[in-house]
């Protein structure tokens, strides 16, 4: 067996990235441009491919004027060139001046974004895919869903990766404006009409960027086993009849599969720079009392060390995240359980915010309920400090927080559902098993039902509770690691290499 077949050389497609291992050449450490989860993910899967051995490549666009900002002494004219000079690096820059000056990832305008990704695919397409030359393309929601259809054409192996179920749409016309020559794999991407041929279709028949992605694609997959299975049988009316209809067949095929994310490695209590005290299991008790203390002191909370503190770590939206449920119930929950000074803590931005800011002021909640914008260092002090985490999502693709929280010893509260599913199962205390507290029925009783659960454990003697967080802590740590994710993948990939393409 040759050297290319032993070690396939993988190009990652994707339009944001949170930083890239430093033996990917002198250059990766500088790359950060994140916008949400997707960096994340990208990052810690790069790095863990890298770190087996996979031959693995990046391409994302040149945002120079994010990347300036971490390039002191390097002049941003002359990131092209030194890139060029340096043939170890793996990381390959999409250039265009559609990037060179914006500030953020992404912008407001959802044609301004079609644009952007439209120049991103054409960089790949005309100038990355012929300098790689790769064996498999692995690329990342709508924001490539031109690329499957184009690795058809060259047949190149391509899986295509579900993050965020959201889709734009497009006309061939626009394609073809940003420099794309459509007309050689338009046979190959999902019209929202029949196409007859391909004049008819340029300008009125809209293209579904994420369905062609599917469609195209030799394997899909989505972040969480469950979710597509969820998406799969319809389960999800948000989620539009040609995404569901492209994944059933994919599914159905056998090309479609779960692959779990994981958290990034930096979610460690051993190595937590931002607790006050860093722990293990088999230290954790004292350690989480002080980081209890010193986050009750810092946001003004009652001091009291052993008053159970439930942590809210998503985005307050009321669509997805289930902040609609907790407010009905928040009244309740705290009175209920007001001689145990119960405690929330909200380490989160969006529309709900305003929402519990009203109810805390109305109640004067302020010594048992801190709500704060924002910040991974708040982010990360509030699971090295609380007891439980509140995550009653109506659907979560993947979610990271039900994984995070049990390495601290933080358990979750949470709707059974999507990649909650897959990593949460209920405690039961006799039988050694479970790391949290599901509830089946999406709606405010369920969700307060799940946080009785939580109490009646809070409440059962230190010894008893100290040894279920040790056994879950320990789990949480070997089970949710990009090492196995990127296992996950590598077997994927090694599937797709050995099966033979189809001409088309």
């Amino acid at each position: 067996m040759d050297d290319k077949r032993r070690n396939p050389r993988v190009l990652i497609v994707t339009p944001e990235v949170t930083y890239l291992p430093d033996r990917m050449g002198s250059l990766a450490t500088f790359f950060t441009a994140k916008a949400g989860g997707l960096a994340d993910v990208s990052a810690a899967l790069v790095s863990a491919l890298f770190d087996q051995g996979a031959d693995v490549h990046v391409a994302l666009p040149d945002y120079r004027s994010i990347f300036s900002d971490r390039l002191v002494p390097f002049l941003r004219e002359e990131i092209s060139s030194i890139q060029r000079k340096m043939p170890d690096d793996r990381v390959h820059l999409a250039e265009d001046r559609a990037f060179f000056y914006i500030n953020r990832v992404y912008s407001s305008s959802g044609d301004e974004n079609i644009k952007l990704a439209l120049a991103f695919q054409r960089e790949v397409i005309n100038n990355i895919l012929p300098r790689v030359q790769p064996d498999l393309i692995h690329c990342n929601d709508w924001m490539t869903g031109l690329l499957p259809a184009v690795a058809r054409r060259l047949r190149i192996p391509c899986l295509f990766t579900i993050h965020n179920i959201h889709t734009v749409k497009t006309t061939l016309a626009a394609i073809e404006d940003r420099g794309i020559d459509a007309a050689s794999f338009w046979q190959h991407l999902y019209f929202m009409h029949w196409a007859d041929d391909y004049e008819s279709a340029r300008e009125r028949n809209p293209v579904d960027l994420l369905a062609s992605g599917i469609f195209a694609a030799h394997f899909v997959n989505t972040v969480s086993p469950t979710f597509l299975r969820e998406v799969v049988e319809g389960r999800h009316d948000f989620v539009e009849e040609q995404i569901r209809r492209e994944l059933a067949n994919k599914y159905h095929a056998g090309c479609g599969f779960g692959i779990l994310n994981a958290p990034d490695p930096s979610f460690n209590p051993r190595t937590d720079s931002d607790l006050k005290v860093r722990y293990g299991p088999e230290d954790h008790a004292a350690a989480k009392r002080e980081n209890k203390r010193f986050l009750q002191r810092t946001l003004g909370l009652i001091e009291d060390v052993n008053a159970p503190l439930f942590f809210w770590p998503s985005r307050l939206d009321p669509v997805q995240k289930g902040c609609a449920l907790l407010s009905d119930i928040f009244y309740r929950v705290l009175s209920t359980w007001w001689e145990r000074n119960l405690q929330v803590v909200f380490v989160a931005n969006g529309e709900y915010q305003r929402v519990f800011q009203d109810i805390v002021n109305f109640h004067q909640f302020q010594r048992r309920v801190a709500i704060c914008d924002f910040s991974e260092a708040m982010e990360h002090l509030a699971y090295g400090a609380s007891d439980f985490i509140l995550m009653p999502s109506r659907f979560e693709p993947c979610g990271l927080p039900q994984m995070i929280a049990p390495i601290y010893g933080s358990l979750p509260v949470a709707h059974d559902t999507g990649g909650i599913h897959d990593t949460i199962r209920h405690l039961d205390v006799a039988g050694d098993t479970g790391n949290g507290f599901l509830f089946q029925v999406y709606d405010a009783n369920g969700l307060f039902w799940a946080i009785e659960q939580a109490m009646a454990f809070h409440a059962l003697p230190e010894a008893v509770r100290e040894r279920q967080i040790r056994r879950i802590m320990t789990e949480s740590a070997r089970d949710f690691t990009y090492e196995r994710t990127a296992r996950q993948y590598i077997e994927l990939y090694e599937t797709m290499l050995k099966r033979p393409l189809i001409v088309e």
